[in-house]
This record gives C-alpha cells, sequence and structure tokens, in this order.
C-alpha cells in the first residue's frame, strides 16, 4: 500500500464531545492505547502527540510530571492514527500539551480549537525550533534536528516551572544535563562531518535529513521521489528509474530510509541497495521498544557512521 501522507491524517470519531461526557472511560484498541506514566493528582499532567516528546518532557519533567504520549507503539504508522475520545480526554486534563506541528499532528490542533482545555500551555516544536522561516521549505521532523531538540527542551522547562513554580530549578537543571548529552551527539555528527564530509546518501523520505545534513552528507534522492513517497502518492517510472540509478551506479554510500513506513516504491529501493551491496540504515518517527530518545538517536548516529565506514 502507499503510505498515506505525512501530515497525520486523524480523523475523531463521531460524536466525540458525546460520547466524552456519556462515556469517557471507554477504552480503544490495545495499539492505539496511549501510554502514561501513571503517578499521584500533584503531578503535572503532560499531554505529547508522539512519544519522542513524551520522552523528553519525562527527561526534564523526572518524578513531577504525569505524560501521556498519544502515539507509542513503534509498530504503528503514525500517519495513519486515528485520533479517539480517549485521546480528547487526556489532553482535557493536560497542564502541558506538546505537539510537533508543521502539519505533522494537527489534531491537537483540532482538539483544543474545539474548546476541549483551551487553559493548556501548548509546545509547538516546529515554531520553536525557528525552522520556519519565510520562503524556507518546512522539513516537519525537527526531532532529528539537536540544536533544535535542545531549544524544545529550554521551552518544555520553562512550561513545566511555570505549571510548578517550586520545582522551577529541577527542571531547568534536568533541561540542562539533557543538553549537555545532546551535544555529545552533534560531536558525533561533527565526527561524521570530518571523516564523510560531502559524501552522497540516499533517502526514501525526509525523516532523517536534518541528521544526514548536520554529518556534511549530500542527499542525491531526487525530490520528486521523497516527496512522493511521504504524501503517499505514486512515483513516476522516470523518477523511480532515476532513483534506483544511484544503486545500481553505486552513486551513494548509504541508504538512509524510514523502516515505519513503507511501500511497493520505497521496497524496491531498499532491495536496490541491497543487491549492490550499499549499507542500509533504518530510522523510525516513533521511539523503538525499550529505548529512550537519547538512546534511541545515540544508536541512529552510530549506525550511520558505521554504515560510512564500511
Amino acid at each position: 500500500m502507499p503510505t498515506p501522507p505525512s501530515a497525520l491524517r486523524l480523523t475523531l470519531i463521531a460524536g466525540a464531545g458525546i460520547t466524552l461526557l456519556a462515556g469517557c472511560g471507554a477504552s480503544s484498541d490495545a495499539k492505539n492505547e496511549p501510554s502514561t506514566s501513571h503517578g499521584s493528582s500533584h503531578k503535572i499532567a503532560v499531554t505529547a502527540s508522539t512519544n519522542v516528546y513524551g520522552d523528553i518532557a519525562h527527561q526534564i519533567g523526572g518524578d513531577q510530571v504525569e505524560v501521556t504520549s498519544v502515539i507509542n507503539d513503534p509498530s504503528q504508522d503514525p500517519h495513519s492514527y486515528e485520533a479517539n475520545t480517549q485521546n480528547q480526554l487526556t489532553l482535557s486534563k493536560a497542564k502541558v500539551v506538546i505537539e510537533n506541528g508543521g502539519g505533522y499532528d494537527d489534531f491537537i490542533d483540532r482538539m483544543l480549537g474545539s474548546g476541549n482545555n483551551s487553559s493548556a500551555q501548548l509546545i509547538n516544536a516546529v515554531k520553536v525550533s525557528g525552522r520556519t522561516a519565510p520562503g524556507s521549505e518546512l522539513n516537519e521532523h525537527v526531532w532529528y534536528d539537536f540544536p533544535s531538540v535542545a531549544k524544545i527542551a529550554d521551552r518544555i522547562a520553562a512550561a513545566l516551572g511555570k505549571a510548578d513554580p517550586a520545582h522551577a530549578a529541577t527542571f531547568t537543571k534536568n533541561a540542562a544535563t539533557f543538553k549537555g548529552k545532546l551535544a555529545g551527539l552533534e560531536a558525533k555528527e561533527a565526527d561524521i562531518k570530518k571523516k564523510h564530509d560531502g559524501e552522497a546518501i540516499g533517502i526514501t523520505e525526509p525523516v532523517p535529513l536534518y541528521l544526514t545534513g548536520a554529518s556534511g552528507l549530500v542527499n542525491k534522492t531526487p525530490k520528486e521521489f521523497s516527496e512522493a513517497v511521504e504524501e503517499g502518492h505514486d512515483v513516476s517510472p522516470k523518477v523511480l528509474q532515476e532513483t534506483l540509478a544511484l544503486y545500481s551506479g553505486k552513486q551513494v554510500k548509504a541508504l538512509v530510509y524510514n523502516a515505519q513506513t513503507s511501500g511497493p516504491q520505497s521496497e524496491k529501493v531498499v532491495n536496490a541497495a541491497k543487491n549492490a551491496h550499499i549499507p542500509v540504515v533504518p530510522v523510525t518517527e516513533t521511539l523503538p521498544k525499550g529505548k529512550d530518545y537519547l538512546g534511541w538517536m545515540t544508536s541512529n548516529v552510530d549506525a550511520l557512521a558505521s554504515a560510512l565506514d564500511k
């Protein structure tokens, strides 16, 4: 099946507002249940659109937060997720809400815009990142951009501090610790750039481009291909052949592809890379099971370095 559009096409079930009042305890399919860090009622309720931001909030808030990540299953395609009344109930109780923005998770704005907890502090990661400069083309996957994530960490700490002034200093300290570890990841990118600056790579979607760009790598995939795959559109035969030629002709050193969503075109590219003995580096849009954000990104950067060193 072609991959659904990059912006999360999330549709609230009919009568969500009525159902919320009449039966808000109803559960959804198990794989769509949000993950919650349970705790006492004095904790700050935080709702994040994905477990990426949920984990970052937990790293900064520690024991003082109760975090719910709407999209948290590593086998779940974020693009096909459908929000439900449980999500709406969780959002109605949140003191801090973290969304990616940039069209990626518009369901958060729709629920808040319907009057559901308009008092919550809303953090829009894309806006905080500053990657929305006029005239520039937006790549909404800002969680792969470590300087942007550092800004987001500071914004989360500030929001938590406003919600719980007694622990504001702790949140600021935790954010500083988190950013120190991000600096280590940036150093790893700099090491890759030192060894491989200007080398060519291929992608299936724009998901990893902040990481590969900071590592000095040049994406050679035709824009028409990656955009079509991301939006779930068919790729023209001409563009597909141009893309496959990158691998049969050994014009790239590695393929970095989104393993969380797939379709016939992206699978052809993966197979072409493997047949040409070109290293393949899988990445995902949400946290793999058993990983926190820093561990996940460390694995991604290390895998990229290893592929290029081969």
